[in-house]
């Protein structure tokens, strides 16, 4: 049996007054633990101190299966610094986009909910951030499957354009002239 519209409850004032607090403080609990601007990291220009723990966990699952596990923390510090130099070339609008992106992922407000990583990054295991991964790919929600799409994006692009991925492929390099 469908439920017809005067089965379903109706929102009272006082039930919107209570919706809209807890979504103030929800949200400024959020702005109040992004407030300070984080530091682009050490010999980085784009990518934050506090995006680094995040990337770090998260770049090494990613690449799975295109590195050998030995080369992986060489592959990851070039993946990072090659990030970094996109992230930089970007417009500001959408570096914002990506900070943005960034930002969801690493409060812990907002990680713990979207992602399911309750602890931090640097905690999480690789079966813990594969299935955060598969959460957003197969997520209902647009905005979810966006966000995967962007960030694994962001990570092949920064790997396949890094020299070390080239031999795994198969790619001789650009041509010297």
């Amino acid at each position: 049996m469908t439920p017809s519209l005067t089965d379903i409850p109706v929102l009272s004032r006082r039930g919107l007054l209570k919706f809209s607090v807890g979504a103030s403080l929800f949200l400024s609990a959020a702005g109040l633990a992004g407030c300070s601007p984080s530091q682009p990291g050490q010999g980085l220009t784009a990518v934050r101190d506090s995006d680094l723990p995040f990337l770090r966990a998260v770049i090494p699952v990613m690449l799975e299966g295109a590195v050998a596990v030995e080369q992986l923390p060489a592959a990851t510090a070039a993946t990072l610094q090659s990030l970094d130099t996109g992230l930089a070339h970007l417009s500001p609008a959408m570096l914002k986009l990506a900070h943005q992106l960034f930002d969801v992922l690493t409060l812990g407000i907002t990680r713990g909910p979207l992602t399911g990583v309750w602890g931090t990054w640097e905690n999480a295991s690789a079966d813990d951030i594969r299935q955060f991964l598969d959460r957003w790919e197969n997520s209902s929600l647009n905005l979810l499957r966006q966000g995967h799409s962007s960030l694994l994006q962001m990570v092949m692009m920064a790997w396949y354009s890094t020299p070390e991925a080239w031999a795994h492929c198969g790619y001789p390099g650009p041509p010297t002239v």
